[in-house]
């Protein structure tokens, strides 16, 4: 667009260029949808999997006003700022959980296979065994007779708790849940935070009016518990409310971001507070993954050298006094 290239002519280039099949065939309908007359946010609406609601009317904004090319800078920096922001979230606890699951299948594999054969001797050699070491002995027969079967409850128990994740109850179950868990839910606190704030800017310096602005953001936040929020503040708002009013009935949303958005309100310049906001909440959280990542590294080297401490004491223990009686 910057280089006034006609639209039709900027999707043949980007699919000449694109190596994703799947995105290709999309763009590849996008450019017969144009060429046949549609409008480019009609055609995309047409594309859920790959153009979102939020996208769509962004798009939709960028035609009626004429400042399309405009909207489209808008989007790539929105989409660079998500991306960036998920990546560091992403990354952050990757590290930990890979670690963890590995811990856990090489202690799992010692119960099964390791553990019986040592068992066998402590318990032949008629001495008496610390009440640690019979713990251990007995997770090891346990999941040798029936490993099995508690690998089965544990897929059906996932499969249920997939199939109830997809209902409404329990979407908005474990959207709580998620934010109350320790250090990673204030994390995504954040990031729904600074995710809210930032689509209302792009949204609202795109010309969607705020009532509409609410509503694309509800449907894009990715979390059942603010999207309840803000849907019900989109009611609000038709009332005749104010944004921060109807955010400061809930306490979800910190009274810092209702109150520099009553600011925003009340000076005329709330899509300019809204973007300070959203960098404020994208700082904070770039503060809080370093500083996590930091401490990640000592405290799984502290636990998991407990874990396998407990292990190994409960094992050479024995032998040892079996070893110093004779």
């Amino acid at each position: 667009f910057e280089a006034k290239v006609p639209i039709v002519e900027s999707l043949k280039i980007l699919i000449g260029e694109t190596e994703n099949k799947y995105l290709r065939r999309h763009l590849s309908d996008l450019s017969d949808d144009i060429q046949g007359g549609m409008p480019m946010s009609g055609a995309m609406a047409r594309h859920p999997e790959v153009f979102s609601r939020f996208y769509v009317a962004m798009v939709r904004s960028g035609e009626e006003s004429g400042k399309l090319e405009e909207i489209f800078t808008f989007l790539a920096d929105y989409l660079e700022r998500s991306y960036e922001l998920a990546r560091k979230a992403r990354n952050a606890l990757i590290y930990p959980a890979f670690v963890l699951s590995a811990f856990v299948v090489v202690v799992t594999l010692m119960l099964v296979f390791v553990i019986p054969n040592l068992a066998n001797i402590l318990l032949e050699s008629g001495q008496k065994i610390p009440i640690y070491t019979r713990i251990i002995i007995g997770i090891s027969d346990f999941l040798r007779n029936f490993g099995v079967v508690l690998l089965a409850l544990v897929a059906v128990l996932a499969v249920l708790l997939v199939r109830y994740s997809r209902t409404e109850g329990g979407r908005a179950y474990f959207a709580r849940l998620l934010l109350a868990l320790p250090i990673i839910g204030g994390l995504y606190k954040k990031i729904y935070l600074s995710r809210i704030a930032d689509n209302l800017h792009t949204l609202l310096s795109g010309g969607i009016t705020v009532v509409r602005a609410l509503e694309i953001t509800a449907e894009v936040v990715g979390n059942e518990v603010f999207r309840k929020i803000l849907l019900d503040s989109m009611d609000s708002v038709k009332s005749g409310s104010m944004i921060s009013d109807a955010f400061s009935r809930y306490a979800d949303i910190p009274r810092l971001l209702s109150q520099m958005i009553r600011i925003g309100e009340e000076t005329g310049k709330l899509d300019y507070i809204l973007k300070s906001i959203a960098g404020f909440y994208r700082r904070d959280v770039d503060n809080f993954i370093d500083n996590l990542v930091s401490l990640i590294e000592p405290i799984l080297i502290v636990a998991l050298g407990l874990g396998v401490g407990v292990l190994v004491a409960a094992v050479l223990v024995p032998i040892y006094n079996i070893s110093t009686a004779f």
